[in-house]
């Protein structure tokens, strides 16, 4: 068992595949708590996003890649040409540059910091953490915060959110004569509603599955908007000329049949649709309709890259900055694991000092000299101290020459 991390990104796998293995969030402590108790880890974090499914856990790579396969009913083949499985190191590093927004689609995006904070608060809540990821995403969000505070990686971040409303301004020209509708009232939703806000469209209303968590948005979005439940969709999606979707629903809310009936009620108007949920929301085949203008979270990459080259040039100086975390992370690991090895020496010391001194005392009352007593403890001192280095060292001879320097080092014998 040793520290590791299977997952799969933006750029190791397209939607279709994320959708398969992504975790919902309902889903998410039930999960995390059955893998931190299986046979393939004894410590355990998932991290699930539109644009990654991570787990970073304390066991074994092969048998976690098991485990994902058969908790979300796929066959290992399918998934493995995606995956990637990472050693203790490239975890440290991985872990780092995700939190500091370096393996982003949006380079430098905070939000991603914000879900793996989530992710770990699920995992401690199910008590799936124990010291060695414990220590990890501590330092972790300690390495973030300084990438953040020391270098310009997050300026000039064009976000999801924001670029949301820049394709909606490609198809439309005004914003504020746009009637717009949001199906689900989470964090994603909520980002994409308020830079809508901003644009003052002429109406907007959240559909989520309980009418007070979407009144509840209405009103922190303090503009004209205006409450309904899922079930009203199929009534009242023509009167929108933009949707945007992201909900944790496993199946899709939006389907092909619906879009075509608003479409002929619209009259040829054009619908825009953005679906950034994982799985998606909205039926693929919808973007086969005339009018119908669908876009998913992988259709945004070009939107996001404006900035792009002035912060790649600050991600340079935050990836010196990881490396060095990186370095010093692994030193303290080596370090503690050092401890129960450093201690057993020790004790070793001293029950041989212990042993040659209680042979000393009674040398002496015997009536021996004080000379000879203490030449005598220290030719056994020094034969107890390094009788198994000597017999190590017989053994080994010149066929292990690693272990020969070892005791050459640790003796400071090189010269």
């Amino acid at each position: 068992m040793q520290l590791t991390a299977v997952g799969l990104n933006h750029q190791t796998a397209p939607l279709s595949i994320r959708e398969k293995l992504a975790f919902a969030a309902a889903c998410l402590p039930e999960a995390v708590r059955n893998l931190a108790r299986s046979n393939a880890a004894t410590e355990a974090v998932i991290l699930s996003t539109c644009n990654r499914t991570e787990l970073y856990c304390v066991g074994d790579s092969e048998e976690i890649i098991r485990w994902l396969a058969d908790y979300h009913s796929l066959p290992i083949e399918e998934i493995r040409p995606y995956l990637y499985t990472l050693d203790m190191q490239e975890t440290v590093r991985h872990a780092f540059r995700v939190a500091c927004g370096l393996d982003s689609m949006v380079l430098g995006e905070p939000q991603i910091l914000g879900q793996i904070k989530d992710a770990v608060r699920v995992a401690q809540e199910q008590e799936s953490m124990g010291k060695k990821l414990n220590a990890l995403f501590q330092k972790t969000f300690s390495v973030a915060k300084e990438v953040r505070t020391d270098t310009a990686v997050g300026e000039n971040s064009v976000s999801m959110a924001s670029a949301s409303v820049k394709l909606a301004e490609q198809i439309f020209p005004d914003i504020g004569d746009l009637n717009v509708l949001f199906i689900g009232a989470g964090e994603m939703i909520e980002l994409v509603a308020t830079y809508f806000a901003a644009k003052n469209p002429r109406l907007m209303t959240v559909a989520n599955r309980t009418l007070a968590r979407a009144q509840e948005l209405c009103d922190k979005l303090g503009v004209n908007a205006e409450p309904c439940l899922l079930s009203d969709l199929p009534a009242i999606l023509h009167d929108y000329d933009v949707v945007v979707s992201s909900t944790a629903s496993q199946l899709p809310i939006v389907g092909k049949g619906m879009v075509e009936r608003a479409l002929k009620q619209r009259q040829s108007m054009p619908l825009f649709m953005l679906d950034l949920a994982v799985p998606r929301d909205i039926e693929a085949e919808v973007g086969d309709l005339n009018d119908a203008y669908l876009y998913t979270v992988d259709d945004m990459v070009n939107i996001v890259q404006s900035g792009k080259e002035a912060r790649q040039k600050a991600a340079a100086a935050a990836e010196t900055l990881v490396s060095e975390k990186v370095a010093e992370f692994v030193r303290q690991q080596q370090g503690r694991q050092s401890v129960p090895l450093i201690r057993a020496l020790r004790d070793e010391g001293e029950k041989a000092r212990k042993q040659v001194l209680e042979n000393a005392m009674k040398q002496l009352a015997k009536g021996a000299t004080a000379e000879e007593v203490l030449e005598r403890l220290s030719v056994q001192l020094t034969n107890k101290l390094l009788h198994s280095p000597t017999q190590t060292l017989n053994k080994a001879g010149e066929e292990d020459k690693d272990l020969v320097h070892a005791v050459a080092q640790i003796y400071h014998l090189d010269k």
